[in-house]
């Protein structure tokens, strides 16, 4: 074996920030790039899917090279035919994990199924589920969103000694995400692996909401939103100032954000 490939150390490229060991928020220009453009007010369909599944495979893979399991594995190749060294021995991702990624319909319902389609590629696919969560805000007479409730769902079972991911592209308040995460625990319990929510922006009332909730889960996203944050926060390291840093309107939209995604992936404006 090749001493180089027996004991991998794979350092995830992520900006600096104050909010502790289980927040991630990538230095990714390439994520960066395609993130603004899915953003901007000139792209719909069928561009705008494009980019979700460009963006959330590139996310993924940032998350199984972090947070999944590896094994030592032996693998044949095509020159062992020619010689007995043609073998690669090294540690690669253990393909036998059981891993759950949850669909938060509306605007997680293509996102889950890119994570979904690429694992069983990669993974053993008996061992990938896709759940499926039916939600809505709860909104007060103000319109702003005070909750999140479950309308309905289609869970495979337990979730106990998996990995569970929930892709949900726009972390605004955290009460879908803390609401969904609360589901999977009140009514299956058990220990997954890991929990590991995966947002293409979120905001630090997101992240303050989901560490308060939910302490151990995992929050991975491309691009931090704290647009509303007086400017000279804005020059501060992220979570230096969380106190004062916002990324949400008082209709708790993302600052500068995206707009509405679920409507956009589903030309549905309702």
């Amino acid at each position: 074996m090749d001493s180089q490939y027996s004991n991998l150390s794979y350092n995830l490229n992520e900006i600096e920030h104050r909010y502790g060991d289980n927040v991630h928020i990538l230095n990714d220009p390439f994520a960066l790039s395609q993130l603004a453009k899915l953003c901007s007010p000139d792209v719909g369909q069928p561009q705008f899917n494009r980019l979700i599944e460009i963006l959330y495979q590139r996310l993924l893979i940032s998350v199984i090279n972090t947070e999944f399991p590896r094994k030592k594995a032996t693998v044949h190749s095509r020159m062992k035919e020619h010689t007995r060294r043609g073998v690669f021995r090294g540690e690669l991702i253990d393909d036998e994990t059981e891993v759950v990624t949850v669909d938060i319909a509306r605007a997680g319902i293509l996102p889950s199924q890119v994570c979904y389609t690429y694992l069983n590629e990669l993974m053993n696919p008996v061992r990938v589920r896709q759940d499926h969560l039916i939600m809505s805000r709860v909104t007060n007479p103000q319109d702003e969103v005070v909750g999140a409730k479950v309308s309905g769902e289609k869970i495979g079972g337990p979730v106990d000694g998996r990995i569970v991911l929930f892709p949900d592209p726009m972390g605004a308040t955290g009460s879908s995400l803390s609401t969904a995460i609360s589901y999977y625990k009140e009514t299956f319990g058990g220990e997954p692996l890991r929990l590991i929510t995966l947002n293409l922006i979120f905001t630090p009332e997101f992240v303050r909401r989901l560490k308060n909730d939910h302490p151990d889960v995992i929050m991975y996203a491309c691009r931090l939103d704290r647009g509303m944050s007086p400017d000279e926060v804005l020059d501060t390291v992220p979570g230096e100032r969380w106190d004062e840093e916002s990324g949400l309107t008082d209709k708790h939209y993302i600052v500068p954000g995206g707009g509405g995604f679920g409507e956009l992936m589903n030309n549905a404006w309702i």
